[in-house]
Formats: C-alpha cells, sequence, structure tokens
C-alpha cells in the first residue's frame, strides 16, 4: 500500500513539470527501493499511475465538456465517446507504471536486496 501511495503521489507530481514518460523511472527506482515481489510491485505501478491518469482524464475531459476527448474518440475510431480515451489512456497509463514497477523489483532482486520488511515479518516479542 505504501508503494501505492508513494507511486501516485510521486508520478502525479513530477508530471506536473516533466514529460509523461517520466511515470516509468518514477515507478522504477521506487519498486527497486521498496518493491516487495513483483506481482505487487506490478500492481502498485499499475494502480498508481493508471489512477493518476484516471483522474487527470477526467478532470481535462469534463473541464472541457468532453469537447476534446470526443474528437480525440473520433479520430481514432472509437465513435466519438472520450470517456473510452479517458480509460484507454488509464490503461496504457497503468501499463508504463506497471511494467517499469516490475522491472525495478526484478532489480532488487537480482542485486539480492532482502524485501522490505513488513509487520508480520517481525519477531513475536512478549
Amino acid at each position: 500500500m505504501r508503494l501505492f501511495l508513494l507511486i501516485l503521489v510521486l508520478a502525479a507530481v513530477a508530471q506536473l513539470f516533466l514529460p509523461w514518460w517520466v511515470v516509468a523511472p518514477v515507478a522504477f527506482a521506487l519498486a527497486a527501493w521498496q518493491g516487495r515481489s513483483g506481482g505487487k510491485s506490478f500492481l502498485a505501478g499499475f494502480g498508481g499511475v493508471g489512477l493518476a491518469w484516471l483522474v487527470l482524464g477526467l478532470w481535462y475531459h469534463l473541464r472541457s465538456d468532453g469537447r476534446l476527448s470526443n474528437r480525440v474518440a473520433e479520430l481514432l475510431g472509437l465513435g466519438g465517446s472520450g470517456l473510452a480515451v479517458v480509460l484507454i489512456t488509464t490503461l496504457v497509463g497503468g501499463l508504463a507504471g506497471g511494467t517499469a514497477a516490475l522491472a525495478g523489483s526484478w532489480l532488487r532482486q537480482a542485486l539480492g536486496a532482502r524485501p522490505a520488511p513488513t509487520q508480520t515479518d517481525a519477531p513475536l516479542q512478549r
């Protein structure tokens, strides 16, 4: 959950000042630092970047009354459905963040770093 929130916040803030592809290095670096397993890292990257892009896409769609996204949907042959463009954008962003986070987690494992301990991993104290 912490990795998901870190990716969500840092990727969203970084995109305000840098190009769209900055989500990949952010997700990669955070998963290499905090990733516990490949699957969890992928889901955290997919969810974090996907949610950030979904919120931003919906913001632009609603702000322009759907004019821009509807026109893009017509160009892409989606029947003028601006919400379909927003959902496809969410999927693309999620896949970019998820694969980058997966690669970061695999790098952590390849270098032999142990996963960060969780609360349940701590020994019981009486």
